[in-house]
């Protein structure tokens, strides 16, 4: 007896093809690695390569600048002694009080003073001061108001200044005052403005002092 093996009709084998083209791919676990390429190797060479000239002439001049900008080292000390006076007059009036005032080279306003000369006392040297920068010869010293300290450099030293102040009067309403040729003014100012303008704290203080006691008529 012979059998005969059905064969699939083409219906059924169009079916086996849908199916299988129905079925989606199966993917891979596997991801995609990018391509990197290698780092390049540092030229030690390179890296410890010393700067251009120009770089060079640069920082060098830098540091000439900053050589010449540097102050000196100070390798002395300087004491120096100076007097001088807060001079003031009354008013025709009398009703008011004028303080002198002089203006130095740099536009300060500052009162008469100077340096204290060897076998001067600190009064001598005030009087001499206000007759040579002020041209007033009519005047009389009151008191000692009392002394400040100054301190500055002069190239490689320091200068610590001692200045003794008095209380001086002119006595001749009508002389004029005159300055000398490094100043820059001289002037007569009641005493608020003179107090107003004054460059040094220090005077003012002594300044205030002064007016309290010529109200007071306490020389």
């Amino acid at each position: 007896m012979v059998f005969s093996v059905p064969l699939t009709n083409s219906s059924g084998s169009r079916n086996l093809k849908e199916q299988m083209n129905n079925q989606r791919p199966v993917q891979s676990k596997v991801k995609n690695l990018k391509k990197t390429k290698p780092k390049a190797k540092t030229d030690s060479r390179r890296a410890f390569t010393p700067k251009t000239r120009n770089s060079r002439d640069s920082n060098l001049k830098k540091l000439q600048q900053k050589i010449l900008k540097k102050k000196p080292t100070i390798k002395e000390i300087v004491r120096e002694p100076t007097s001088g006076g807060i001079v003031f007059r009354l008013t025709k009036d009398k009703k008011d009080i004028e303080v002198l005032l002089i203006q130095d080279s740099k536009n300060r306003w500052t009162i008469p003073k100077g340096h204290i000369e060897p076998g001067e006392t600190a009064k001598q040297t005030a009087i001499r001061e206000i007759g040579e920068e002020a041209g007033l010869n009519h005047i009389q010293v009151l008191s000692w108001l009392g002394k400040i300290h100054f301190k500055y450099r002069r190239i490689d030293k320091l200068v610590l200044m001692t200045t003794q102040i008095y209380l001086v009067r002119s006595l001749d309403t009508t002389e004029r005052p005159t300055k000398e040729k490094w100043m820059n003014g001289i002037k007569w100012f009641s005493f608020q403005d003179a107090i107003n303008v004054i460059e040094y704290e220090d005077i003012e203080k002594l300044m205030l002092i002064a007016k309290k006691r010529i109200r007071q008529g306490e020389y």
